[in-house]
């Protein structure tokens, strides 16, 4: 695990390169709140948004979760873990008021730019 990459991922990647082309400005790999560790891969804090692209093995996605069978066990906490957690980051900056968008790591950068950019329209 220490091997996988947490920032600068290549579905990251795109996503930042589409939202600058079109002109969004943003920080990289920041905790939105001060003492939350759980950091955002973008951030507009004037907004007041935060955005996390979600790989579909790490976040359970419900189309493509795959759930290894050696040690399935372990792996089930884990995940189920991580999924957890991303709830509870959801409802932390939700209640300080944040905008949260999650987008998987399957989406298009163009969709999930739609998506991003119209959730900083109705900020």
């Amino acid at each position: 695990m220490s091997r996988q990459r947490r920032v600068h991922t290549a579905p990251e990647i795109a996503l930042r390169r589409e939202l600058h082309r079109r002109g969004a400005r943003y920080f990289v790999d920041r905790a939105p709140l001060p003492g939350l560790r759980r950091r955002a891969d973008l951030v507009f804090p004037r907004l007041r948004v935060a955005v996390y692209v979600d790989g579909c093995f790490w976040h359970s996605c419900p189309e493509h979760a795959t759930f290894p069978k050696r040690n399935a066990e372990w792996w089930a906490a884990k995940l189920a873990g991580n999924v957890a957690r991303d709830r509870d980051t959801d409802a932390r900056l939700t209640t300080a008021g944040w905008l949260v968008v999650r987008v998987w790591e399957h989406e298009s950068a163009a969709l999930a730019a739609d998506r991003v950019q119209a959730a900083l329209a109705r900020r």
